[in-house]
């Protein structure tokens, strides 16, 4: 299956075995979207690195620029201004909703749902809208940089912004009305790909995938950075709601309820933002020596980077943890014996983007 299946939501191969529509066993197969990150970082300045992260996750490209930016804050010891960690907060936020809108509609479609695609592309559209006028593009931004981000809030931009929670609220729950309690849907991913709590640790889940299998770990809570602390917003984990705990319906319904909770974040956001600098004095030229790791609470799971600094202009190594990677681990245990129809479903629940997979 695949690698040019559009179930696969990218190019991933799955080497599946059968016996008539009963799957015995399924194998990834990566390396068809290999974006050599890790090598290139070897060879660019810290900040030259920036625009090679957008291009992991491209679904949520602030957000990997954001833990990026971080670690090198961490490993220079620069903490970033009190206006720029309010708009990487939004922004963030904001990528988390588009990205969240990205998965249910493609997810919709793959079980066959027309409909709701075309609200979340709709409502998406607004985002990247937001995205274009700050940073001047619609999926790698180039924004986030280290002590800060590129640009400030154009004129006007604040109040599009809430303008778009204002509007995006009624629309998520028609959506929500579409596909949560649709017989179709629920027959679909109810009971499917039941990920159990103890597997879920034990696989190294994270993100909705992990809560979506009733385990609350959210790092925004557990781990806060950039004044997380501050908001008050709910971590959304999977209960038995419908007898069951780690489907396919828990997985979809936590990412469902979870923008909700973004639209919160920013609006609190949008209240404190204070006047200020969008910059803190980093190095025009960074050098630094050392090691660093630091997680983020991004769309598809906890993201990590480890960076190994040897004095340089240039990192000596950066390696990325990512939690799409991970996800796709389970594939062979938890697929035998599955409808060769329920691994769709499967796919669509876990997320995963290949660019970050095949990194």
């Amino acid at each position: 299956m695949g690698p040019q299946h559009p179930s696969t939501h990218g190019v991933l191969r799955l080497e599946i075995v059968t016996d008539g529509e009963i799957i015995k066993a399924a194998y990834p197969d990566l390396g068809y979207l290999h974006r050599c990150f890790e090598k290139h970082a070897e060879n660019r300045e810290y900040l030259q690195v920036v625009p090679f992260t957008d291009r992991l996750d491209y679904v949520a490209a602030m957000n990997q620029e954001l833990g990026y930016c971080l670690a090198v804050e961490k490993l220079i010891e620069v903490e970033a201004t009190p206006r720029a960690q309010t708009i990487r907060v939004i922004v963030s936020e904001l990528q988390r909703i588009a990205s969240h809108l990205l998965a249910i509609g493609t997810y919709s479609l793959d079980i066959g749902g027309f409909t709701p695609m075309l609200y979340a592309f709709r409502d998406r559209e607004h985002i990247l809208g937001i995205f274009e006028e700050l940073s001047g593009a619609r999926l790698l931004y180039n924004y986030v940089r280290p002590g800060g981000v590129a640009r400030d809030l154009s004129r006007g931009l604040e109040e599009k912004i809430r303008e778009f929670c204002r509007y995006f609220v009624p629309q998520l729950v028609e959506i929500e009305e579409l596909l949560s309690g649709n017989a179709i849907f629920m027959d679909r991913t109810c009971k499917v790909g039941i990920v159990s709590p103890d597997m879920a640790v034990a696989y190294g889940f994270s993100g909705v995938n992990l809560r979506g299998s009733g385990i609350d770990w959210d790092l925004r809570k557990v781990r806060p950075y950039s004044g997380y602390e501050k908001y008050e917003f709910s971590s959304i984990t999977a209960t038995l709601e419908h007898g069951v705990i780690g489907d396919c319906w828990n997985r979809y319904n936590c990412r469902m309820k979870e923008m909700h909770e973004s639209v919160k974040i920013v609006e609190q956001a949008l209240a404190r933002l204070e006047a200020g600098e969008i910059m803190a004095k980093v190095p025009k030229a960074i050098k630094a020596t050392g090691e660093v790791y630091l997680e983020t609470e991004c769309p598809r799971g906890n993201l990590g980077y480890y960076i190994v600094a040897d004095g340089s202009k240039q990192p000596y190594r950066v390696k990325v943890k990512s939690p799409g990677f991970i996800s796709l681990a389970c594939f062979d245990e938890l697929t035998s014996g599955m409808m060769l129809s329920d691994i769709v479903a499967f796919i669509g629940s876990l997320d995963f983007v290949m660019g970050e997979v095949d990194r």
